[in-house]
């Protein structure tokens, strides 16, 4: 037992002593290449030696080996020698593909399958930087701004540049910075917050945010603080057609819109993953959709393409939000005046509608229906749906979870088959869905009943970033995925 004890012990700081070796590595190559490395979408920037090994034993969920992390050392070394432009890597893959050459990480092998693999990344010029204003700074904006901030880089990407308000105090811009500093759902800022009065700027992390107020988004001139061609990404809902957005455009130094909102009439709905193909150029106003549509309109494009979807219901279990009253007061809306920390409240939801923007072919083919509950995040969509070919349980978990981990979709939905899992669990998830396998119902015929967890704040905000890389241009290259998912995939040992 003793001797068991001993190899445990240096076996598990041998392993901590790679992943801490790893972590200037990372560093260098997001800094000064843009480069994000990660495994299996779980991304390595800003881990510990922990997180980086808990990373690499989540490998086993593919196949039947945790990914040894001597192997991701050479291959983040490799990397960093060949010093390739900005993209988005799974090195999980790499490894993969790299055991098929058969040759050993100790020569010129690994550098030259590298450079062949990434010859487009290798070659890429950096990209141009993009500014970015954040109009309003309630949950999602502040959201959106860590994110921005996380993602800055070398800083050739999007670079946010300053947040626009109503003054709301006299103190005002100190308010506003301990609200990015601290948030009592998703916990303190990672890293420093500072404040300049005189110049009405928030500093955080080395981005420093000019804080603009106004009342009238058109009579902005944002190019008095350097900012020009930015994308504003409107996060107050106040106007969501093309009539009120085009304000925005009338500022002196924007060239688009981001709405974090269902848009109406003719604006594209976008669910990153799902139809941000659709994203041209030319496009300048365009929406991210809501919470609930980026979460359920994946899972359901995966199933519709391998089963095909008949008829189905939404019904969404959905934390409160600041739309609603903490305690009974008049509102507009039926139901949503009465205390959301007391009740459970049924409401409507256009989310079921909101997916055939992205998915034409499911027009007509879904209802939905909402219920708040008094919890402040994360939420879960209950998916009842009539297929055009009969599955099971273990057949269509299987082809959700190979989805999750290899598909193009991996970055959209997660999967779980935790018993003990509650919706505390998927605060901070970076997956616009989380599928609950253990609560799939399928009997073998044609109707199944998924879960979808959901966390409403950070999730989607994950969501209106990737969408916001794709407008400017700077959305990062993700390695091809070789393995096609079938229907009834069985499970896949991909990881050499």
């Amino acid at each position: 037992m003793s001797t068991l004890y001993e190899a445990s012990r240096i076996e598990w700081a041998e392993r901590e002593e790679l992943a801490e070796r790893m972590i200037p590595l990372i560093g260098r190559l997001y800094r000064q290449h843009g480069i994000v490395p990660s495994i299996l979408g779980r991304r390595l920037i800003n881990c510990s030696p922990l997180e980086i090994l808990k990373a690499h034993r989540f490998t086993r969920k593919v196949g039947d080996q945790v990914l040894d992390p001597v192997k991701t050392l050479a291959v983040l070394e490799a990397l960093e020698r060949l010093a390739p432009g900005p993209a988005s890597l799974d090195i999980a893959r790499l490894v993969t593909e790299f055991a098929k050459v058969g040759a050993s990480y100790g020569g010129r092998e690994l550098e030259q399958f590298l450079r062949s693999e990434l010859a487009e990344v290798v070659a890429a010029e950096p990209a141009t930087p993009t500014d970015v204003v954040l109009y309003g700074f309630g949950r999602i904006g502040r959201l959106v701004a860590r994110l921005l901030i996380a993602h800055q880089g070398s800083g050739d990407g999007l670079r946010l540049r300053a947040v626009v308000v109503r003054r709301g105090s006299d103190d005002d811009l100190l308010k506003r910075a301990e609200l990015l500093k601290r948030d009592s759902v998703h916990g303190p800022f990672q890293g420093t917050v500072e404040v300049d009065e005189e110049a009405n700027t928030i500093r955080a992390n080395g981005t420093l945010i000019q804080v603009i107020y106004a009342n009238d988004p058109a009579k902005i001139d944002y190019t008095e603080y350097g900012i020009h061609n930015a994308i504003v990404v409107d996060n107050t809902g106040r106007w969501r057609d093309e009539e009120g957005l085009e304000q925005h455009l009338r500022a002196t130094g924007v060239s688009r819109v981001l709405l974090t909102a269902p848009g109406k009439g003719d604006i594209k709905n976008i669910v990153f993953g799902v139809n941000s193909d659709e994203i041209a150029d030319t496009d300048r106003i365009l929406s991210a959709a809501s919470c609930t549509t980026n979460a359920i309109t994946p899972v359901l494009a995966a199933i519709d393409e391998a089963y095909g979807v008949d008829r189905g219901h939404v019904e969404t279990v959905h934390s409160f939000t600041n739309d609603q009253n903490l305690i009974d007061n008049f509102h507009q809306g039926s139901r949503r005046g009465r205390a959301a920390s007391l009740n459970m409240v049924i409401t409507e939801t256009g989310a079921a509608k909101a997916v055939a923007k992205a998915l034409p072919q499911l027009k007509g083919r879904l209802t939905g229906s909402a219920i708040r509950v008094p919890t402040p995040n994360v939420s879960l969509a209950i998916l009842n749906l009539d297929l055009k070919r009969a599955t099971t349980k273990d057949g269509i978990n299987a082809f959700l979870r190979q989805t999750s981990l290899t598909a193009p979709l991996r970055q959209q939905i997660e999967y779980s088959e935790n018993p003990d899992a509650v919706s505390t669990d998927f605060v901070g998830t970076n997956r616009a869905g989380i599928v609950d396998g253990l609560a799939t119902i399928a009997d073998g015929d044609e109707n199944v009943v998924l879960y979808v967890w959901y966390d409403n704040e950070f999730g989607y905000s994950g969501q209106v970033l990737r969408v916001l890389e794709r407008m400017a241009g700077v959305h990062p290259m993700i390695l091809p995925v070789r393995q096609p998912v079938a229907a009834e995939g069985a499970r896949e040992a991909v990881l050499a």
